[in-house]
């Protein structure tokens, strides 16, 4: 008897050798050869369990329509070991009060093994929870097939909203990558932008030092220039006044011994 590869858990039967050269298989691998369930982004969706006959009978499903609807719901598992195809098909056997302490049991032992988060995201917390769920779906499902149909509805939508917030979480980190980046991009841009406009500061600084210096030296010239033109304007009205007094004695001299 072979083992699965990994260990779930959802309680299966033994598992059953399927020969790939013959078309003999045992009466219970003739059973799996059930409709493969729909997925749907990693969701399964089981086919409709086959109406019972309307002979009457009210109540539950046959056996085999149990088994059925058990194989939809949970489809078996399946792997090669040695190049023999081995197939395990979820048990239909019910479950009793000690089974389902034992599935708590079991899975709070699973949870600290694997070391899941307590809160938080946690793929290994989801996972365990999951199988729990399955599990405690196929419990149900045997006692009433009716209830574990809804209760696949309320996983399907469970898992869908699920997928539908990771999806949104995914884009929303791309979304905030593409920002962060973009803002990275804007930042150098502005980093080089204020480089340029630090030195062309500096260059215009540098030119209205030299403006300011040259604007001085004129007005230095200029003052200058002015201080010698009114020193020359000076010195010209007292030569032209002293050359008048000159003027103005010489003449009284000429004319005053005529009288």
């Amino acid at each position: 008897m072979n083992n699965p590869p990994n260990t779930s858990l959802v309680r299966y039967d033994n598992a059953v050798l399927v020969s790939k050269n013959t078309d003999k298989k045992t009466p219970r691998a003739k059973a799996l050869k059930v409709t493969s369930p729909l997925v749907t982004d990693g969701t399964v969706v089981p086919s409709p369990p086959a109406k019972p006959k309307q002979n009457g009978d009210l109540g539950g499903p046959s056996a085999p329509q149990t088994d059925e609807i058990l194989n939809s719901i949970l489809p078996p598992r399946e792997w090669m070991d040695g190049g023999q195809l081995w197939v395990q098909q979820v048990s239909s056997t019910p479950a009793t009060r000690l089974d389902v302490v034992s599935l708590q049991d079991e899975l709070d032992r699973r949870l600290q093994q694997r070391q899941a988060k307590e809160t938080g995201i946690c793929p290994v917390r989801r996972e365990l929870y999951s199988q729990c769920f399955d599990e405690l779906i196929r419990q149900v499902t045997i006692n009433c097939a009716e209830r574990g149909l809804l209760l696949l509805r309320v996983r399907d939508e469970i898992r869908m909203t699920i997928a539908a917030y990771q999806t949104l979480y995914e884009s929303s980190v791309a979304f905030g990558m593409r920002k962060a980046l973009d803002s990275e991009k804007g930042k150098a841009d502005m980093e080089r932008q204020i480089k340029d406009l630090t030195a062309e500061k500096a260059e215009l600084e540098r030119q209205v030092n030299e403006q300011k210096a040259r604007c001085e030296q004129i007005e230095k010239r200029a003052q200058e220039q002015r201080m010698l033109e009114e020193k020359k304007h000076l010195d010209e009205i007292n030569f032209l006044k002293k050359t008048n007094q000159q003027l103005k004695a010489q003449l009284e001299g000429v004319i005053a011994p005529k009288k």
